[in-house]
């Protein structure tokens, strides 16, 4: 592998959603990840096709037999990092909790990824993405105007708040361990890193720009600068022309720079009682213009202006826009178009990733880099400890 992590090694006990993500992240930075598969277990998905499964060895252990937890914690003593994404005390129950992984491995950065956190009187409770941001007080916010709140895919808890956080607490880990050699558990919960997504919303709410209630802020479409449009072909386009250099010139781009009710409504008028009152008659003129052509036709008008637009596209469409192909911003592995690694580095650049391995594929080879020998694999694998 090359990239910034090239020669960590990390664990990842096999699970869904947020602590993949993180393991996906730290392989496509270049880590060694493991995956340890328990015995017996059928995947929902081909691994092959999953991008969230990419970059993995991938090894199968049952962790119910204690030869197999003593391998386990044999592979964690030449590790890193250790991620996992269980309920609170699952990982304890299995003899692979931070105490005794940290006892084999001092060094041990032990990540945890859970909905609710490690305590806390829902900590054992089970939830969803939707939940975490529920509790959070961000999915209140999202939405239409008037609506229902509406969960923006599983983004914001799974893998904003979720992976991303995980990520991020087990990058800061390593750099400390680099410097006092101890390990130490990173507790991520996706409903704290819903709260810190908001960092930007608090500040606003201290300044008297905010307001609680569903779809009335400027980023949730409650500013009609910013927001979605449908055009003349039933397709949408997106503005964000906050600054009033940007909103004068959509004003000139779309023909209403004459209209004396419209002048002054980007981002100075959001904490305007008296402009806020006119954001409605602005809504509506925007609404107007904007069906009178296509998507496209709007896109070869505004599209590298300074006006804050683009396009909304489908995935499809993303993937062949011209600023993604000329950044290859998508990519292809093995027959599934995918994310490519993000953030770019210049000297030690991602490798192009590998896609997922078959459960339990590399078990052979990962425990033999342990240093066990083939006749206590073979033992092992007779008794029905490894796959």
């Amino acid at each position: 592998m090359s990239g910034p992590l090239a020669g960590f090694r990390v664990i990842e006990l096999a699970g869904i959603g947020p602590a993949p993500f993180c393991g996906m992240m730290l392989g496509d930075l270049g880590a060694d990840v493991i995956r340890i598969e328990r015995a017996g277990v059928t995947l929902e998905r081909d691994p092959t096709k999953d991008p969230l499964l990419r970059n993995r060895r991938s090894i199968t252990l049952n962790l119910k037999h204690p030869e197999g937890v003593e391998t386990a914690l044999r592979l964690i003593a030449t590790a890193h990092v250790l991620i996992e994404g269980y309920r609170p005390g699952v990982t304890e129950r299995l003899g692979l909790g931070p105490d005794p992984c940290l006892s084999r491995n001092p060094r041990l950065v032990y990540g945890r990824m859970t909905g609710w956190g490690q305590d806390g009187p829902m900590a054992s409770v089970a939830g969803h993405d939707i939940n975490y941001i529920a509790l959070a007080g961000t999915l209140h916010l999202i939405g239409p105007p008037g609506g229902k709140p509406t969960p923006p895919l599983n983004l914001l808890g799974d893998f904003g708040g979720g992976g991303m956080l995980l990520l991020s607490g087990v990058l800061a880990a390593l750099l400390e361990a680099s410097k006092s050699g101890r390990g130490q558990v990173v507790d991520a919960a996706m409903v704290d890193g819903a709260v810190a997504l908001m960092g930007m919303m608090f500040a606003l709410r201290a300044d008297g720009y905010f307001r609680d209630a569903t779809g009335e802020n400027t980023f949730a479409g409650g500013a009609p600068f910013y927001d979605t449009y449908e055009t003349l072909d039933g397709k949408y386009i997106s503005i964000g022309s906050l600054e009033p250099q940007f909103y004068t010139l959509l004003l000139q781009k779309l023909g209403l720079e004459q209209e004396a009710e419209l002048q002054g409504l980007g981002l100075a008028s959001i904490g305007d009682p008296g402009a806020r009152a006119r954001w409605p008659a602005l809504r509506r003129a925007l609404q107007r213009a904007f069906k009178t052509r296509t998507r496209e036709e709007w896109r070869e008008m505004l599209e590298g202006s300074d006006v804050c637009f683009a396009p909304v596209l489908t995935l499809e469409e993303a993937a062949h826009h011209p600023h993604n192909v000329a950044r290859h911003t998508f990519l292809e592995v093995g027959g599934v178009v995918q994310n490519a690694p993000a953030p770019r580095f210049s000297r030690t650049p991602a490798a192009i990733p590998a896609p997922g391995h078959v459960a339990g594929v590399d078990t052979e080879a990962v425990l033999l880099e342990t240093g066990m020998l083939h006749d206590e694999l073979q033992r092992l694998r007779a008794a029905g400890v490894v796959g």
